[in-house]
């Protein structure tokens, strides 16, 4: 049995790893709140509602291993912690931008069509 991996096939794991990483709802969130620049934890926290502090930290973490978000401490009492984005977070934030604004602008739309399906009654039986 061959297992070895084609570089193609890797390569579509490797960006199927990363889509996942940055379509995620907390990251989308996370980078938009950044875009105008540096927030605190907490002040991230209200602005992405509904996220749980693990959560966020989580989330903050591997934006930060991933190079789209710097973590500065500043040494005060008590210290304070700032969250930017990199160069690399930046390029993201506008894509990012972009996919809002799309979704904005059809949200009404896509619901309409979703209310149409259901009542059409093909919602009813998935063959398995």
């Amino acid at each position: 049995m061959d297992v070895t991996v084609s570089h193609a096939e890797a390569d579509c794991r490797g960006v199927s790893e990363i889509l996942s990483r940055v379509g995620d709802k907390w990251t989308i969130q996370v980078v938009v709140s950044l875009r105008l620049g540096a927030r605190r934890f907490n002040e991230l926290k209200r602005q992405v509602g509904g996220i749980s502090q693990q959560m966020l930290t989580r989330t903050l973490k591997t934006l930060e291993r991933d190079g789209l978000v710097d973590r500065t401490v500043h040494h005060s009492t008590p210290p304070q912690v700032q969250y930017t984005l990199t160069p690399l977070g930046h390029s993201l934030s506008e894509t990012v931008r972009q996919l809002a604004e799309w979704a904005v602008t059809h949200r009404g739309t896509i619901e309409d069509n979703r209310l149409q399906y259901d009542a059409s009654g093909k919602l009813q039986a998935f063959p398995t």
